[in-house]
C-alpha cells in the first residue's frame, strides 16, 4: 500500500515534489502516457476537487444492494462525477450516466436494466463548457472509473487524449468481444480502447506525491477501485466508488447481490476500512443522495 502515514506525509510530499519527474515516469513503464499529461503546471497551489452531479438512479426495490424494503426507505441514488485538478494534471474520477440521458428532462426506465429509472439533468460536458472552469473533457491528463458499470463510465468515449487508469480485471472486460457482466455496455466504453491506457495490478501513486492515489479494491467488478486523496484543507478523504452504496452497506457489510466476488468484497471493505483508520480520511459514499445534498458542487471546489 502507498498511503503515507500523518506523521510522515509533510517530509515525503517535500520529497517527492524533486522527484516527482522521474518517480512518475518509472511507475508509468512500458505503459503510454497522455499527451496531456502535466502540460498546465502550477505548483504554487494544492490540488483541487470538483464535485459534478451526473445524474440520479431511481430502484422499485433495494433488493439488489441486499437491503430488504422494510429496513429502509431508500429508493432514489445519486451519480456524481469528480474532477481532480492536481498542479500536475487533470483527472476524472467516474463519468456517471450516459450523456444521451440528458435528452429527456425527466425519468426514463433504463431499457437494460428492469426496475431502475434514471435521469440526468446536464451532461458533464455541457457543465465544464457553461462553468469555464478551464478545462473540458478533451483536456484531461487521467481519466479513472471506479468500475465499468453503466452508471460510472457515462462519458466515456468523449474523453479524448488522456491516459486510461483501469484495473487489469476491469480493462480485461472492456478489451474483451463479447464480454458479459450485470450492469456493463460495452458500447459504452468502446472508445477507452484508443486511449493511452496504464493497467494496474495494484495501488497506483498517480502523481508520485500521495495527494491522488488509487486503492485496488476489487469484488464489486473484477477490477474494481476506490480513490484516496489528500487536500490540504478538507484533509484526507476516500471515494468509495461502489465499495458501499448506502450507510447500511457500510455499518452492516452487505455485499450486493450483484457483486462479481462476495469474499474479495470483504478484503477491499477492510482494506478501506484499515485505511481510514490510519489516515483519519473522511468516506464520502458516491451513491449517498443525503450525502451529496451537503456538499458544495461546482464551480465550487474542495481544497
Amino acid at each position: 500500500m502507498i498511503i503515507k502515514t500523518k506523521a510522515n506525509s509533510r517530509l515525503f510530499s517535500k520529497v517527492s515534489a524533486v522527484l516527482l519527474s522521474l518517480t512518475f515516469l518509472a511507475a508509468c513503464g512500458e505503459n503510454s502516457v497522455s499527451k496531456n499529461a502535466n502540460s498546465d503546471i502550477n505548483v504554487d497551489r494544492g490540488v483541487r476537487l470538483y464535485v459534478f452531479d451526473c445524474g440520479n438512479l431511481r430502484f422499485e426495490s433495494m433488493a439488489i444492494f441486499n437491503l430488504s424494503d422494510n429496513e429502509t426507505d431508500i429508493r432514489e441514488l445519486i451519480v456524481p462525477c469528480y474532477i481532480i485538478d492536481h498542479p500536475k494534471g487533470i483527472v476524472l474520477w467516474d463519468g456517471g450516466l450516459p450523456s444521451v440521458t440528458a435528452a429527456i428532462s425527466d425519468w426514463q426506465p433504463d431499457p437494460d436494466n428492469e426496475g431502475i429509472d434514471s435521469k440526468l439533468n446536464k451532461t458533464l460536458a455541457d457543465q465544464l463548457r457553461d462553468m469555464a472552469l478551464g478545462f473540458s473533457l478533451s483536456q484531461l491528463s487521467y481519466v479513472g472509473f471506479s468500475h465499468i458499470h453503466f452508471d460510472h463510465v457515462g462519458v466515456a468515449n468523449e474523453v479524448k487524449g488522456a491516459t486510461w487508469l483501469v484495473q487489469r480485471g476491469d480493462y480485461d472486460l472492456v478489451m474483451a468481444d463479447g464480454a458479459q457482466l450485470v450492469g456493463f455496455d460495452p458500447t459504452l466504453v468502446s472508445g477507452l480502447r484508443s486511449l493511452p491506457v496504464k493497467v494496474l495490478d495494484d495501488d497506483f501513486d498517480i502523481f508520485g506525491d500521495g495527494k491522488v492515489q488509487i486503492i485496488n479494491a476489487p469484488g464489486h467488478t473484477p477490477g474494481h477501485q476506490v480513490l484516496y486523496l489528500e487536500l490540504e484543507n478538507l484533509g484526507p478523504l476516500i471515494l468509495s466508488g461502489d465499495l458501499y452504496h448506502t450507510q447500511i452497506n457500510r455499518s452492516e457489510k452487505r455485499v450486493p447481490i450483484i457483486n462479481v466476488d462476495v469474499d474479495q468484497t470483504l478484503k477491499s471493505m477492510d482494506k478501506v476500512e484499515k485505511l481510514i483508520a490510519e489516515t483519519g480520511a473522511a468516506l464520502w459514499i458516491e451513491h449517498d443522495l443525503a450525502l451529496f445534498k451537503t456538499l458544495e458542487t461546482a464551480p465550487a471546489y474542495y481544497d
